[in-house]
């Protein structure tokens, strides 16, 4: 398997500033005029973090601009890929806070995982709020299907066609020389003139405006004849 390159080419650590004066063409030969990223120091305090393409003669800038005197410490770390120094200082400068440098470092193409973290830190503590609290929900839940059991089994007794007349069946009736039609829906409610009934009694009422024994005004079709409810229901 081929090796992979390293990023680093090579590096000088924590050397004197007086090497700039006494081993300037040492150093010259060393870094000539590669890239990368050096750190300047206060004895052994981290005071500034930077980039160059020329990192000699950055480093020797340094000896004369606004930060002349507060470092008397450097290293230089030749980088190969000039595409990975401002990273690899972006890094430096959000890790170690170097009290020269008035910006902090930006990654600009980096993904800040901080919100998919608090996602699944809230997902793991809704899933032990869960677990916390199953019984008792489970306990809930019984009780409120067995109010929803009770509930269909009384609302299923005051729909009396419910298990006589198949759903989608119709039933007809005539009063006062008029034809009515009604559905039967399949839990046994009645729907005529876009009304709904629960029993053919109260569907009656609904024509006739008054008390009626559905049960006797109402046919439905039975082995191809007409007959009244009661029929069916004996």
């Amino acid at each position: 398997m081929r090796e992979t390159r390293p990023l680093v080419g090579g590096y000088l650590e924590r050397i004197s500033v007086k090497a700039f004066e006494e081993y300037h063409r040492e150093i010259t030969d060393l870094v000539v005029s590669q890239h990368g990223v050096y750190a300047l120091y206060k004895d052994t305090r981290l005071y500034y973090v930077g980039l160059a393409g020329d990192l000699r003669r950055r480093v020797k800038q340094h000896l004369k601009d606004k930060h002349r005197g507060q470092w008397n410490r450097f290293s230089l770390y030749l980088v190969r890929k000039v595409g990975h120094i401002k990273e690899i200082e972006s890094l430096l400068l959000r890790i170690a806070h170097p009290t020269g440098n008035k910006q902090g470092g930006r990654l600009r193409k980096a993904t800040n995982l901080q919100k998919q973290l608090r996602k699944l830190m809230e997902r793991r503590q809704r899933r032990e709020l869960d677990e916390i609290f199953s019984r008792k929900e489970r306990t809930s839940r019984k009780k409120t299907k067995k109010k929803i059991t009770v509930s269909r089994t009384r609302q299923s007794n005051k729909r009396p066609l419910k298990g006589i007349v198949g759903g989608g069946k119709r039933i007809y009736a005539t009063y006062k020389g008029k034809k009515y039609t009604a559905v039967v829906y399949h839990n046994g409610r009645i729907k005529l003139n876009g009304k709904m009934y629960d029993s053919p009694s109260g569907a009656g009422k609904g024509v006739r405006n008054r008390a009626t024994d559905g049960w006797s005004f109402w046919r439905v079709r039975h082995k191809g004849e007409l007959v009244k409810l009661r029929e069916l229901r004996k």
